[in-house]
């Protein structure tokens, strides 16, 4: 039994710094400066949710000990949402419902990214983006460098080893500038 106990203990500690790492990543500096993320608690959001779904959807396709993680995961988010949320400002009376709320973007937003991708069509996953504040028309290239962005994020993530997704060390690509390409 107290192994068992380690084990869960050790796994939401792993979900802990795979989530650290998620947010990390979704506060790189590019996306608000390269491609015109709003630096805004609504675009950190949505970038967090964004690299969220692409670690949860890579994680999908592994053995059934990702399952556990994935619920983790999930757990982790409601907790940072929560605790954003509190750091805000926002009353007790709202913020359940607030996290209520934040929770249903992530399985909106997985199901439209999820479904973008699926297509191979890079102008739905942009229109997804879209729909969800992140590919502004005043943005670099209407969106579409985030749009391959999260098309390099899913290839990389998809060929890294399990061993190393299920460790926490995620591969997530540099941010591209889309000034700097075309020079």
């Amino acid at each position: 039994m107290l192994g068992t106990l380690r084990a869960r203990a050790a796994l939401r500690r792993k979900a802990g710094e795979i989530y650290g790492a998620i947010v990390t990543q979704a506060r790189s500096p590019e996306f608000y400066a390269k491609l015109g993320i709003p630096d805004t608690p609504a675009g950190r959001y949505d970038m967090v949710v964004l690299h969220l779904f692409l670690v949860l959807e890579r994680l999908r396709r592994q053995a059934p000990e990702a399952d556990t993680l994935q619920r983790l995961l999930i757990e982790a988010f409601v907790a940072d949402m929560d605790d954003s949320l509190r750091e805000l400002g926002t009353g007790d009376v709202v913020v359940g419902k607030k996290v209520r709320r934040a929770a249903a973007g992530l399985y909106e937003r997985s199901r439209d990214y999820r479904a973008a991708l699926a297509t191979k069509d890079a102008s739905a996953l942009n229109e997804a983006l879209g729909r969800h504040g992140l590919a502004r028309k005043d943005a670099p290239q209407g969106g579409g460098a985030l749009a391959a962005y999260v098309r390099a994020t899913a290839a990389a993530l998809e060929a890294q080893d399990d061993r190393e997704v299920l460790a926490g060390r995620l591969a997530f690509p540099p941010v591209s500038d889309p000034a700097e390409e075309g020079r």
